[in-house]
């Protein structure tokens, strides 16, 4: 499609009044539009000229709307679908983003969401679609998706930061390219440390949204009494405190992307509050009367096993599938070990550049330590090693030893910010103080991280029962674990 701000547009609905009003709405914007009653007309038109943009309700007299996606979409045409559903069918709504719809409308459509549905719409056409080899992991997401169109220079570098080229992180690439051009909600799975916010962001600036702003929102991080005044904005006078009015994460992220990390610790009062935004697309600020439409995509992204979840009653159904749409997973390290050389290296040369000091040359000694080294913490465990051993080294270069490993065996030796404990006294020393750390905080970290990991083991790596037995709350404990880079074997048995 050209770069205009019109575009011809096929609109099917059987209800003539609902017709007129659509096609007078989108007339007075200056596109061209065109309709139909039914399947039928709307196939005849289809089989005439190609559009830019088809809407259609879901249930026609001789069919359902979906039937004209599935076609689409067989015939490889770029027509951009939306699809109208009926008032509260969030199966509808669902099953027609996951058949290749860019978005849906729920009745009674509210006009200016259907001209901004139109505008993103024709955003996402701007660029051709080039030929690409399908990925059969997509099947179920889309069924016969065309195929994707280029990602916006922004797209392109956001893809490059995430490092690697092994078969996984090609995969993901490419998936994130091809889910970015709709509006379908993204769940993102993986343990913790393996890049969730960094994939995240790759779908936001692959998208047409990409000039609009990305919010990140951690949601085991905010206070419970204070979540829905955090996400939904507040009155001035709605609660102790509020002197005026704010805004809150939906609407702050208007136009572009919500990224919602660690929704499986949204508490379940919050999660039906959301479920209905998601529905209806409108937020009540607290103190409110009156809602306001919200144009956001939503992408979430959690380290836990939801489907257990759902199965425990811990999180909604409903709200699973209606996140779910269309699933990315984050591969851990040890289903990418090839790409450590390359990561390690693309890691040092962001940690120097932050910090604005030369990037010392990493040894193939040291990689081999790294390749040695379980990782259970994933990237996020990689980074920190390589922290580390900068603040440690003095040379040009890192060696094993700037891990704190022995050099001629590679293995794992005592720490080298603690001091080695001194002999025991004779009977004519005097005593001495058994150890003194050189680093106390990375000292301290370590005896937490030791504590934490005797506590969950032997409460099953039960996060709850652990936490009580250390008097600590849930939320401490998820901080510490999280902190610490502890990784958990399984989410299903925690017990939070």
């Amino acid at each position: 499609m050209p770069e205009t701000t019109t575009a011809s547009i096929l609109v099917v609905d059987d209800e003539p009044d609902l017709r007129t009003l659509y096609e007078l709405t989108l007339l007075r914007e200056g596109h061209e539009v065109v309709s139909a009653p039914d399947l039928t007309l709307a196939r005849e038109w289809l089989a005439q000229r190609r559009f830019d943009v088809l809407i259609t309700d879901m249930r026609l007299p001789d069919g359902l709307g979906l039937e004209l996606l599935h076609e689409l979409a067989e015939n490889q045409r770029t027509e951009k679908s939306i699809v109208i559903t009926a008032y509260g069918s969030a199966e509808n709504a669902v099953e027609a983003l996951k058949s290749g719809a860019f978005d849906y409308l729920t009745k009674p459509v509210d006009l200016k969401q259907l001209r901004a549905a139109v505008t993103a719409a024709m955003t996402s056409q701007r660029h051709l679609p080039v030929a690409r080899q399908p990925d059969p992991s997509l099947a179920q997401d889309h069924p016969a998706a065309p195929s994707a169109a280029p990602p916006p220079p922004a797209g392109v570098r956001a893809l490059a930061r995430i490092v690697g080229a092994s078969t996984v992180i090609q995969q993901i690439k490419g998936r994130i390219e091809k889910v970015a051009t709709s509006m379908a909600p993204v769940l993102i799975l993986g343990e913790s440390g393996t890049g969730k916010e960094l994939v995240a962001r790759a779908v936001h600036e692959c998208s047409h949204r990409c000039n609009g702003p990305f919010v990140a929102v951690n949601c085991g991080a905010i206070p419970e009494h204070l979540i829905e005044a955090e996400f939904f904005g507040a009155r001035k006078g709605a609660y102790t405190g509020a002197t005026q009015d704010r805004e809150g994460f939906f609407q702050a992220a208007r136009g572009g992307t919500l990224f919602l990390d660690e929704i499986g610790d949204l508490p379940l009062a919050m999660q039906a509050k959301l479920l209905r935004v998601i529905q209806e697309r409108r937020v009540r600020p607290l103190g409110s009367v009156q809602e306001d439409p919200v144009d956001v995509r939503l992408v979430s992204a959690t380290h836990r096993n939801l489907a257990a979840m759902v199965q425990a009653g811990e999180f909604r159904q409903d709200l699973f599938y209606r996140l779910n749409v269309i699933e990315l997973r984050t591969p851990s390290l040890r289903e990418r070990r090839e790409d450590l050389p390359q990561l390690a290296n693309a890691l040092l040369q962001r940690i120097c550049q932050d910090s604005g000091q030369h990037a010392p040359e990493l040894s193939s000694a040291a990689l081999d330590w790294i390749r040695a080294h379980p990782l259970e913490g994933n990237v996020r465990e990689l980074e920190n090693l390589l922290q580390r051993a900068l603040a440690l080294s003095n040379g040009e270069r890192l060696d094993p030893d700037d891990f704190g490993a022995e050099p001629s065996s590679g293995l794992l030796a005592p720490s080298a910010s603690v001091a080695t404990p001194a002999a025991a006294p004779g009977p004519d020393t005097p005593a001495k103080t058994a150890m003194i750390p050189t680093d106390l905080q990375r000292f301290l970290d370590e005896q937490e991280r030791e504590v934490l990991l005797q506590a969950l083991k032997e409460c099953g790596y039960n996060r709850t029962a652990a936490a009580a037995r250390l008097g600590l709350n849930l939320r401490q404990m998820r901080y510490r674990i999280q902190r610490l880079g502890i990784a958990m074997p399984s989410d299903d048995d925690d017990g939070a």
